[in-house]
């Protein structure tokens, strides 16, 4: 989403720190080429004048002219004004029971993924999650979600034996959350092409009936500023407490998620980063922020591995690893660990100088599709080839590339960097391994 506006702003602040002195005229410049990379991402006018008028006022401090590093001292100054424009999200606490949840938003914006989304990521803090629609208009929009709640372990579906009106499914789903001790209700709302009073006063019946702890406008961020119009309209009939946004993972310019607070007063809650149903994420002003300026979401990442991974797979990953012991298999699973990251581009996404790793990468032909490639000519091996590698001949190799869809020169490229590995392997437990590298750093 913020790829282009990101690449553009760590260029404009590597410019500013090889500057040893930083002079007004540097910090103009670099002002005026923020405001255009902000423009470019489809930030609002207003919003991005003002973002550059108040850096600006900060910026050409005398403290900050004759700071020893200068450069950093801006980079910093923008990184706080972009979480002051972002704005504050607190965390939601579901600790209330029952907590109830309406999602509105126009149709097509992705409102029946998005209510399994949420009861995938309340579902991983042990919280009993009820679905429900009240989309009787968009055929199999409530078989949709049904199936969606089949996937997600502790969730319950809940609607009456026949399609009624959206108050008979509201009060079913709310006897339905009673009866069966749930923490959480979600509820789908049917979507529309436009905004119209009719359907409007429906969902004003709908959270009087309800009556809802949250109410989330969901917002595809494909439609740019439009999606501000969108929020503006909603909050003016209906207590919309917070933002989700679509298909953030798209080739959207995202300038309407800096854009949204500042206009609407209206905080975002979730980022929709992905297809899957774990492709969920709380927005966090600080983390995106970081993510903008190129530098990285550690905390992000480590939380996302602390959901996908015991403690004891990744002790068990250690001790082979300092013990030089690693198969074909392990490799594989190293991978599919990857893949419920988010995969490769997501992972890189998250680190410092983000950029600079995606282009190094490109430069050596890996991506997502090479890594993929990688699991399924592993997948062809017979477990004999997985455990010795030496065994893998000419007529072994071809037979593994005609099973896996690949050419004999990629599995003897995958071959190679294994071989690679392992030597690296080798010369970290000729230094003593982790444990004797980290008793050396701490003396």
């Amino acid at each position: 989403m913020f790829d282009s506006f990101s690449n553009r702003i760590s260029e404009i602040f590597e410019k500013l720190r090889r500057s040893g002195v930083l002079k007004e005229a540097d910090v103009d410049t670099a002002l005026r080429e923020i405001r255009i990379a902000l423009l470019e991402a489809d930030v609002s006018l207003d919003v991005a004048k003002k973002f550059i008028a108040d850096v600006k006022e900060k910026a050409i401090g005398q403290n900050v002219i004759k700071s020893i590093s200068p450069g950093q001292m801006v980079t910093k100054i923008v990184h706080d004004h972009l979480i002051e424009l972002l704005g504050t999200s607190s965390e939601i606490n579901v600790n209330k029971k029952p907590f109830k949840i309406m999602l509105v938003g126009l149709q097509g914006a992705g409102k029946t993924t998005t209510a399994a989304k949420l009861a995938k990521f309340f579902t991983k803090k042990n919280k009993k999650v009820v679905l429900t629609s009240t989309d009787t208009q968009r055929p199999a929009a409530i078989e949709q979600l049904q199936v969606l709640s089949k996937k997600i372990e502790g969730t319950l579906f809940a609607f009456p034996d026949e399609k009624r009106n959206y108050q008979d499914i509201s009060e079913f789903a709310l006897k339905k959350l009673s009866e069966e001790n749930g923490d959480i209700l979600i509820v789908d709302t049917a979507g529309r092409l436009h905004i119209d009073d009719v359907k409007m006063n429906e969902l004003i019946d709908m959270q009087s009936i309800i009556k809802p702890d949250e109410i989330f406008l969901v917002a595809d961020i494909m439609t740019g500023q439009d999606a501000i119009n969108i929020a503006k309209r909603f909050s003016e009939s209906l207590n919309i407490s917070g933002i989700i946004l679509t298909r953030v993972d798209g080739d959207a310019r995202g300038g309407v998620a800096l854009s949204m607070r500042a206009l609407t007063d209206c905080p975002i809650k979730f980022l929709c980063v992905g297809e899957r149903l774990d492709d969920i994420e709380f927005f966090d002003p600080d983390r995106i922020a970081g993510r903008l300026l190129g530098m990285g979401d550690i905390v992000s990442l480590v939380e996302k591995a602390q959901e996908n991974f015991s403690k004891e797979e990744a002790e068990e990953s250690a001790r082979k690893m300092q013990a030089g012991v690693f198969t074909f298999d392990d490799l594989a699973n190293q991978i599919e660990k990857m893949s419920k990251l988010g995969g490769l581009k997501s992972i890189i996404k998250m680190l410092p100088q983000s950029g600079q790793l995606e282009s190094l990468m490109e430069s050596q032909g890996i991506s997502d599709k090479t890594v993929a490639r990688n699991l399924a000519i592993i997948r062809s091996m017979t477990k004999k080839e997985k455990r010795n590698h030496k065994i893998l001949n000419g007529s072994r190799r071809k037979r593994i590339a005609a099973g896996s869809g690949t050419t004999v020169q990629e599995v003897n490229k995958l071959v190679k960097q294994y071989e690679g590995t392992l030597e690296m392997m080798k010369k970290f437990k000729k230094m003593g391994g982790f444990s004797k590298i980290m008793s050396t750093l701490g003396r």
